[in-house]
């Protein structure tokens, strides 16, 4: 089939409540969502939401514009292996572009995205509760009751000693077999972790993401040892060696998001090396629209094959006060996916 039209609308998400974390703050969700079509009339779509530090909204749009003359004309799969490498254009607008490729090959092979891209992939997905920055008890206790059994908190916003002091309070409310996942987003130096680790020890701490401001090998490596619980890389990955990560596993876990690492097939493909070497990873979104959650649950039940199952962190639809298409049904902390073909889903209003 030929790839007749690509089509770009901005959008502008507003959230219930500001996003914040060591790294910034946000309070809308910004970017564009993609649709390519065929000379069937079939559509696939896909998001593209920059995020700080990796593209502006300008240089995405631009990039995306830029493609349209190269692939509209080509076969829906010759235009698929001319998207450039993932480290020569801006991620998070490949990342759009590809997965509104990828739905739209695997609809005209009448198959779901996840099983094309992973014909053993798991048919749910277990998530992760997103609350950000450290909640009240009342909204831990409400979290651990809808049937999550990891609830993730973000750390780095207060003092070292205030952070663990409010993480014993809130250890002390958690049902049993409920456990915290942290993320600093690179807030600390390495005395700041080194104590932060040491005062949470005792606590049921399933994860600390991304720990030092100036991540090294060897400095992370000396944390992991510390650790009693896997420490994580996120932004790190677009700023150190991965192939050099493989080999030393300086941390037990890679968190994978696509719009960071240029799409899915870039994500998966490490995520599989990641498992090879011995590292665990799982997906996660960055309070992405609908369209681009679902991008993220087909890409978390294809890395998931082999029952390597692990909470992913795409629970994060719930911040959006409005959204361009129906975001991932949670029920007892798990999306189950179904055999529609592509991602399932479509933009509740169609583009022009």
């Amino acid at each position: 089939m030929v790839l007749k039209k690509i089509h770009i609308q901005p959008y502008c998400l507003p959230l219930h409540r500001t996003w914040r974390s060591a790294s910034g703050n946000f309070d809308t969700r910004c970017g564009y969502l993609i649709s390519v079509e065929d000379n069937a009339g079939r559509r696939g779509y896909g998001d593209c939401a920059p995020l700080a530090g990796t593209e502006s909204g300008a240089q995405a749009k631009d990039w995306l514009r830029e493609q349209r003359p190269g692939l509209t004309g080509l076969q829906t799969d010759a235009a698929l292996a001319m998207l450039p490498a993932p480290d020569r254009c801006p991620p998070a607008a490949r990342c759009g572009l590809e997965t509104a490729l990828l739905d739209l090959i695997s609809r005209q092979h009448q198959l779901p995205l996840y099983r094309w891209l992973e014909a053993k992939a798991s048919a749910t997905v277990q998530v992760n509760a997103n609350l950000g920055s450290l909640d009240s008890e009342t909204n831990t206790r409400l979290a651990a009751s809808t049937g999550f059994s990891v609830i993730k908190l973000k750390v780095g916003l207060l003092s070292v000693s205030q952070d663990i002091d409010n993480l014993q309070k809130l250890a002390d409310a958690l049902p049993g077999g409920v456990s915290l996942r942290l993320d600093a987003n690179q807030a600390w130096n390495m005395e700041q972790a080194r104590r932060f680790i040491s005062g949470i020890t005792d606590l049921p701490v399933e994860c600390l993401e991304e720990p030092l401001r100036q991540p090294g090998l060897k400095q992370l490596e000396q944390l992991q040892k510390l650790a009693p619980f896997p420490l994580a890389l996120d932004e790190s990955l677009t700023q150190l060696c991965r192939q050099d990560i493989l080999l030393q596993r300086p941390v037990a876990r890679l968190v994978l998001k696509p719009m960071l690492l240029g799409g899915l097939q870039a994500a998966l493909h490490l995520g599989r090396k990641a498992q090879q070497a011995g590292l665990e990873s799982l997906v996660t979104t960055s309070v992405d629209s609908a369209i681009g959650s679902w991008a993220a649950v087909h890409l978390a039940a294809a890395l998931n094959a082999d029952n390597h199952d692990i909470s992913h962190g795409l629970a994060t639809s719930s911040w959006l006060r409005r959204d361009l298409a129906p975001p991932p049904l949670i029920q007892h902390g798990r999306i189950s996916l179904g055999v529609t073909a592509g991602l399932g889903v479509q933009p509740q209003h169609q583009l022009n």
